[in-house]
């Protein structure tokens, strides 16, 4: 299994996406062990308070939580840091972090408009 990190946009684009999580995954990178942050948990919290179908319920079963990384305080700097330090992707459709992570040799899994995913590894 591969490790990948979830950012709150990525999570969220996949959902509206309708992509199942299991075929998606499994196309780009075979079985996945998603890995949610706690402050990108607290992100999607907050977003499930504005927007209804999130399917926080299925990330909770299907995920692990980790522990934000001591003295960071932005999701985008813990998720760049994991990438680069473990080799997880990073599911997100952020620019600018998407950009990081490429700048910092890490990789990211995107949702495209033709409603899949795709690796882009450095």
């Amino acid at each position: 299994m591969v490790g990948v990190l979830v950012d709150a946009c990525g999570w969220a684009a996949l959902i509206d996406a309708g992509l199942n999580l299991d075929d998606a995954m499994q196309g780009v990178i075979g079985q996945a062990d998603l890995m949610v942050l706690e402050c990108v948990h607290r992100e999607l919290d907050l977003l499930s308070q504005q927007r209804k179908g999130l399917l926080l319920n299925l990330l909770e079963r299907r995920s692990e939580r980790i522990s934000d990384l001591e003295g960071m305080v932005h999701a985008d700097e813990m998720l760049v840091t994991l990438s680069g330090s473990r080799g997880w992707p990073v599911l997100t459709v952020d620019r600018g972090l998407k950009e990081r992570l490429i700048s910092s040799r890490g990789s990211y899994i995107e949702v495209t408009s033709g409603r899949f995913l795709r690796l882009i590894e450095t």
